[in-house]
């Protein structure tokens, strides 16, 4: 801990802090006058004033060697043994998650910042009861490195007397200790950024890369970035992201957990947006599809990479039957992602990179992307983004129970400092927890009831937290009691949270 937080990484934080927190806090009170905006009854739609930008012939900066060949990034949070076995992967790339993947607790942020320093250095090893784990002697996958969003603070580590802003502290600390050390071997500093709503946001960003790099003798543009679409907003405004990261961008993601959230969240208390159960929310839905489409085509049209959502599951060990199944949609869905144009996509466990690798190997062959493939056949409306309402599927008992219980199931295993929780061959973290408890909010804001007429309400979700509660066996030290609570805050209360992170950062330490 004291070589990462050392005097000068610490000032370096601090120093970011008070030239951009400012400007931080007056784009998360933008963000919430353009809900309020939209409760009100105003249209989201593509933004008049940046036309030009859309309908202008630019593109970004080529990728650097390091990140030209994306076609299977792994993810998962920094903790030690997951570094090792992501570095182990096979993958092209790991996105090293300080974010949703990871709760916020202290030791986290800071053990994550000291796993990533020694697995850049490739000394990364660790000693339990049962093995030793050390890495396997490569090749080994590009580290992005995603830090909490704009919206979450850091109290642990206060810059003139009030908390410093999680994003540029999970920055600052690695890019203070890691830049250099990193274009020493071939690389560089590499970032994905998440829960953006607007491409200001994106050009805060990008002052805040163009200062680190001057102040710590570092060239401009050696820092990339790739932008995870995943709020309703951003997604009307790529091009005009893409464009306010220059020099610095590389890319865009369909982050389709949060995207799902965004939604949820954006249109609330809108009767015709409500989505029916999350497992009935495929890809395929003509709302995602129309995501995603744009997304590919925007990207290929400015030279960037578009890189697909992520594969969740967890293969068993023990049940054939649902890794049949199971595998079966993976491969579905990458082979939908690869012949739609992605450049890559997601998996959360080593066991998918072969599958993943296997099924992108076929459509790119000997190219390193297919960046040059472009969409000029998309054409998307605001409509059809926002056409939740041709979503199939209804809300049932077994969706509303199985919200029910994830959510619990997650939230006790984030108070005790795990944010990537596997849940029935799942794997959960902090964006389909949002997902969970915020589809309950809705359906209870909006009166929906269950296909036998029995209404959604509070005093239902309760009698289900009783039954799903009572077919789990708690270990010792468990925090059930905690998470219950903090569950009903975020998803039967009046109000409505816009983070459950937010809520439940301060029952940690």
């Amino acid at each position: 801990m004291t070589e990462i937080l050392s005097a000068e990484a610490v000032a370096f934080v601090e120093d970011l802090n008070r030239r951009f927190r400012p400007r931080r806090n007056e784009l998360l009170a933008a963000r919430a006058e353009r809900r309020a905006s939209i409760a009100a009854g105003a249209r989201l739609d593509f933004l008049p004033e940046t036309a030009e930008i859309r309908a202008g012939d630019w593109t970004v900066p080529a990728a650097p060697p390091a990140l030209t060949d994306r076609r299977v990034e792994i993810t998962g949070p920094t903790e030690r043994k997951m570094t090792i076995n992501a570095l182990n992967s096979g993958a092209k790339v790991w996105l090293a998650d300080l974010e949703d993947a990871n709760t916020p607790h202290w030791a986290n942020v800071v053990d994550g910042q000291q796993n990533l320093h020694d697995a850049i250095r490739r000394t990364v090893t660790l000693e339990t009861d049962k093995k030793t784990y050390e890495l396997n002697g490569g090749p080994y996958p590009t580290i992005v490195m995603r830090p909490r969003g704009w919206h979450l603070d850091e109290r642990h580590l206060t810059v003139d007397g009030e908390p410093a802003v999680g994003a540029l502290v999970d920055f600052g600390l690695y890019f203070f200790h890691n830049a250099a050390e990193l274009l020493e071997r071939g690389a560089g500093p590499y970032f994905y950024l998440p829960k953006m709503e607007s491409h200001k946001e994106a050009a805060l960003w990008n002052d805040v890369f163009t200062y680190a790099q001057e102040t710590l003798g570092i060239p401009v543009g050696t820092i990339r970035a790739t932008v995870l679409i995943e709020t309703i907003p951003a997604a009307f405004e790529m091009d005009e992201i893409l464009h306010a990261l220059r020099p610095h961008i590389s890319g865009l993601n369909a982050g389709r957990w949060d995207y799902l959230f965004s939604i949820i969240k954006y249109f609330r208390d809108n009767p015709s947006m409500v989505l029916p159960d999350r497992a009935s929310v495929t890809m395929t839905a003509p709302f995602m599809r129309a995501y995603t489409e744009l997304l590919v085509s925007t990207c290929h049209k400015r030279g960037a990479f578009a890189m697909g959502g992520m594969a969740a599951f967890i293969p068993s060990r023990r049940d054939p039957a649902v890794n049949e199944v199971a595998l079966g949609k993976v491969r579905e869905d990458k082979e939908r992602e690869a012949g739609d144009g992605f450049d890559g996509s997601w998996v959360a466990h080593p066991d998918l990179v072969p599958l993943c690798t296997e099924i992108f190997d076929s459509v790119l062959g000997d190219r390193p992307n297919q960046v040059e493939r472009r969409r000029d056949d998309v054409s998307v409306t605001a409509g059809q983004l926002l056409d939740v309402a041709a979503t199939p599927g209804a809300v049932t008992e077994d969706g509303l129970r199985g919200n029910v219980s994830v959510g619990l199931q997650y939230l006790e295993a984030w108070l005790r400092g795990n944010g990537a929780v596997a849940i029935n061959n799942l794997m959960e973290d902090a964006a389909t927890a949002e997902i969970s408890r915020s589809q309950i909010w809705q359906w209870i804001h909006n009166g929906v009831t269950l296909p036998d007429g029995t209404p959604i309400t509070a005093e239902l979700v309760q009698r289900i937290e009783d039954e799903e509660l009572a077919k789990i066996a708690p270990g010792p030290g468990n925090r059930f009691d905690d998470a219950r609570k903090l569950f009903e805050r975020v998803a039967l209360a009046d109000d409505f949270a816009d983070f459950l992170t937010i809520a439940a950062y301060d029952s940690i330490d």
